[in-house]
């Protein structure tokens, strides 16, 4: 049976590790892009390069390395769109062609990958999975769970939220949603049923 790819997507804070672990612990292996896209700006590296030329040097730090925060200020800045596209050009590309050797390189007999990317089908991703999926929640849960992560203040939360997808996109171009409650139990019944479904395909 050849490898089946699960592609996971959803808004900042739905819970997307979460369900990932879960889905681990349930046989899939699980790659995550924003990893991926982290290992790919440890310098020297080509692409920070370009990211630097387009947001300029004070997305760099002493060291090299990007400030992530300050970038983050940058792209997703009310009426900033522009800029999470430039973002998003610069760095899609690079990360999919990372993410599809990484796939090729799995044993075989693994029954599913999935691929935990917030930007699947602004990549183009999406056109290689055998089902989508999405993690939504609601906005206040989501709002805490990002403070909580990342460490930043609420305006900064809210920022981040504004300039992601909405529900409704979610719900029109994906193959399964899942809302996540917080129910430990519910949300393991849905990886259960997703990897049925995948299965199937």
């Amino acid at each position: 049976m050849a490898l089946k790819i699960i592609g996971l997507t959803g808004p900042s804070g739905s819970g997307k590790s979460l369900f990932c672990k879960l889905l681990s612990d349930r046989g899939a292996k699980t790659i995550d892009a924003d990893k991926v896209y982290h290992s790919l700006l440890v310098p020297p590296s080509p692409c920070l390069d370009k990211l630097e030329k387009r947001f300029g040097s004070g997305i760099i730090r002493a060291d090299g390395t990007l400030d992530r925060e300050v970038l983050a200020s940058i792209v997703f800045a009310s009426g900033a769109e522009g800029e999470l596209e430039a973002l998003n050009e610069i760095t899609l590309g690079t990360v999919i062609e990372k993410i599809k050797s990484m796939i090729s390189e799995l044993d075989p007999v693994t029954p599913a990958v999935v691929v935990d990317a917030p930007t699947l089908f602004e990549s183009g991703f999406d056109r290689d999975c055998d089902l989508t999926v999405a993690l939504i929640a609601d906005r206040e849960t989501r709002l805490m769970r990002i403070i909580e992560r990342d460490g930043i203040e609420r305006s900064k939360a809210e920022a981040r939220i504004n300039a992601q997808k909405n529900d409704e996109f979610y719900l029109e171009n994906c193959d399964i949603v899942i809302y996540n409650d917080e129910n430990i139990g519910n949300l393991d019944a849905a990886a259960k049923k997703v990897l049925s479904e995948v299965i199937k395909c």
